[in-house]
């Protein structure tokens, strides 16, 4: 038996279900994998739950998961240190003597945002406590600082190879059926994904926009007119949040800007050592290559980047940057050695959420691909057969799950659970139906690719919009924006964004052509600037 056929949609379709209606994704994962395990145990709850157990444990026992799962927690680590010195505020305050216009103010939002990419709840607190008093005395409204700040953190997750947000997609589309197919190592597919990615560039382009040319429209620019006139903040939607008491927390005299932004270059510095090197390392002993210098000379620095086991290449990273980070700031004496410990600590727990949804994750992909002989349900092969010989439009893929991505990602607030569910699922099916079409090597793969961005695109744009989002909440709480104005205000930019991107999706998925679908989503957004400000219903007295 391949598969246990249409049973094996249970799991996913009462996570659907159990998001949309709990609102709490993690409870939803367990249970649709815990189904799947009754399933497979043919209904016994006791052998379920063994099952269930040794699935877990098993997840984790594997060599690439269990690096992405440190990887995670210590990159939580390394963002506790940085918070805990008050280097992001000493660097607001460095910045804020060098502003004194509405735009330059909101640009320089809209940079941190971009180089505090490694986390995005860190973005939101650490860079809307910095750039709130800026703002506010150059007359911003708080829901445009609070658009920006949201804007410049799920959106730039996704699209930065040095994040959690992108390892979780690199170790979900690794497992994923079918992906072995493509003939391209996870890295590669994710640097090759990044241009497919359209809700999360147009974002940023929106944002930049938006700061340039000042048309805002909707209840944005309700908001900007009253702060035009000292209002930061619409009282309407209720009060403002209150001081994070962060301001005092993360006051050192001796911090200097150069303190939140030497982790982060060394961060980089290092994943860039060790993509290569890494590939270096498991070259050495194999093929008559005894040394690193040989390996070096055995292939380009292009093959190396390629070829690298990216979850090593950041594990290792993270630990080389947290080392120097640590003892950096203790030479700085920025805090004490046991204030460094509890940083680092606290730093780690505030992942843990993360973490077990990246197990729930993992889990779920393998029951849900595995066959019933290796104690999954064959679920990839039964859709992939179904779907492919039902002769569905492989063109259609793309839009159907960027909106379907898009609903479940609004529904609960989170995009990790939402890559879980869809990733598995999509990728066997658009890989299926384009070999059935005939396709292969760069067509195969960019038929891919364009179907795997559409879930992303899908779930940022979920989360990006969604009022229970951890991101929104901490958006509107950094800016001190009531939340309600926050998500009112965002919204409209948010769906706009999203209609040229589903616009470029399904040109794409017509054409398989990334640069049609871009010159669609682009035409669109510049149609929508052009005239959304000018609708009398978008333009509030």
């Amino acid at each position: 038996m391949e598969s246990f056929g249409a049973w094996g949609l249970i799991p996913p379709l009462l996570t659907i279900t159990l998001a949309f209606i709990t609102k709490d994704v993690i409870v939803s994962l367990f249970l649709g994998i815990f189904s799947g395990a009754m399933i497979v145990a043919g209904g016994n709850p006791f052998n379920a739950l063994l099952n269930l157990t040794d699935l877990i444990a098993g997840v984790l026992n594997d060599g690439w998961n269990i690096r992405i799962f440190l990887f995670c927690a210590l990159l939580g680590g390394l963002v506790g240190l940085m918070s805990y010195t008050g280097s992001a505020r000493a660097f607001g305050l460095w910045a804020a003597k060098k502003l004194h216009q509405p735009k330059t103010s909101m640009l320089m939002a809209f940079f941190c945002g971009l180089v505090i990419f490694i986390d995005d709840y860190f973005n939101s607190l650490a860079v809307g406590t910095v750039m709130r008093p800026i703002a506010d005395k150059n007359k911003v409204a708080r829901a445009k600082l609070a658009y920006i700040l949201d804007s410049t953190a799920a959106p730039v997750c996704i699209l930065v190879p040095i994040s959690s947000w992108v390892i979780t997609v690199l170790s979900i589309v690794k497992g994923s059926e079918g992906f072995a197919e493509l003939g391209i190592s996870e890295f590669s597919f994710f640097l090759r994904s990044v241009p497919f990615n359209m809700y999360a560039i147009l974002t940023l382009i929106m944002v930049v926009t938006i700061i340039l040319t000042s048309r805002d429209y909707g209840p944005m620019k309700k908001s900007q007119l009253l702060a035009d006139k000292g209002q930061l903040f619409n009282p309407g939607y209720g009060d403002a949040p209150g001081d994070l008491g962060l301001e005092e927390e993360m006051t050192n005299p001796r911090v200097k800007p150069f303190d939140m932004l030497m982790p982060i270059l060394v961060l980089i510095c290092s994943g860039l050592f060790f993509f290569p090197m890494t590939t270096y390392l498991l070259a050495v002993g194999t093929e008559g290559i005894e040394t690193i210098g040989q390996a070096m000379h055995s292939m380009t620095l292009a093959e190396a980047f390629n070829n690298t086991d990216a979850s090593m290449a950041l594990f290792y990273a993270v630990i080389l940057t947290i080392a120097i980070t640590y003892i950096y700031y203790l030479a700085r004496r920025l805090f004490s050695l046991k204030k460094a410990s509890d940083a680092l600590i606290s730093g780690i727990k505030s992942m843990v959420p993360a973490l077990i949804i990246l197990t729930m994750a993992w889990s779920i992909g393998t029951i849900i691909k595995s066959s019933p002989a290796d104690g999954g349900l064959g679920l990839a092969n039964y859709l992939s057969e179904t779907v492919v010989n039902g002769g569905f439009p492989l063109a259609l893929v793309p839009i159907i799950v960027f909106v379907l991505s898009a609903l479940i990602a609004f529904a609960t607030g989170t995009s990790w659970g939402t890559f879980a569910i869809m990733i598995p699922i999509v990728m066997p099916i658009a890989v299926g139906l384009a070999e059935k079409q005939g396709l292969s090597g760069e067509a195969l793969l960019n038929a891919t690719l364009i179907s795997v961005s559409a879930v992303l695109g899908g779930a940022v744009f979920g989360d990006h919009a969604s009022p229970i989002s951890d991101t929104t909440i901490l958006s509107s709480t950094g800016a001190g924006c009531p939340h309600l104005e926050h998500v009112a205000t965002q919204l409209p930019y948010a769906l706009t964004v999203a209609i040229c991107a589903f616009l470029g999706f399904l040109v794409s998925g017509f054409t398989l052509s990334l640069v049609l679908g871009w010159i669609t989503a682009l035409t669109c957004f510049v149609l929508a600037m052009v005239f959304l400000p000018k609708l009398k219903f978008m333009n509030p007295e």
